[in-house]
């Protein structure tokens, strides 16, 4: 039996993702999910997932999807996405073409989310994540095709 693997947003037969998560159980499981799709690397704190980043674009392959925690030590989710962003403006990459970020967090209050969506987001999932409802996230995006 032959199972097609979805095809990501620029009709490749894989997507590059990256979750950014410091804890290790939430991270196998958001890698995990992902790699179903495609190439998956993670990092463990906001600092690790901007130098992914700047090497992904440096590299003429940047990640399509980055799924990142908020509370994190080094730098947060909310400061690595600023500076994710500010990396794609400084290379002339608009936020329709820029990687969709879908932030995973227990956080699920107002000023959180207000926050994420002006640090540029796409997505805002609270924790715990289940397979399903991330799959159907990243179609809305436009990331995968069924």
């Amino acid at each position: 039996m032959i199972v097609e693997q979805p095809q990501n947003r620029n009709g490749e037969q894989s997507m590059k993702s990256l979750v950014v998560e410091d804890d290790p159980i939430c991270s196998r499981v958001l890698k995990s999910i992902l790699s179903r799709f495609g190439d998956c690397a993670v990092a463990n704190d906001g600092s690790q997932a901007v130098d992914a980043f700047a090497n992904s674009l440096e590299d003429k392959r940047p990640y399509d999807l980055i799924c990142m925690d908020i509370m994190m030590p080094e730098m947060n989710g909310h400061e690595a996405l600023s500076e994710i962003r500010r990396l794609e403006e400084i290379q002339g990459i608009d936020r329709p073409e820029g990687v969709k970020v879908i932030m995973t967090t227990c956080l699920d209050g107002d000023n959180d989310k207000q926050q994420a969506f002006r640090s540029g987001c796409n997505a805002y999932m609270i924790k715990p994540i289940q397979r399903e409802s991330l799959k159907k996230q990243v179609q809305s995006l436009g990331l995968i095709l069924d």
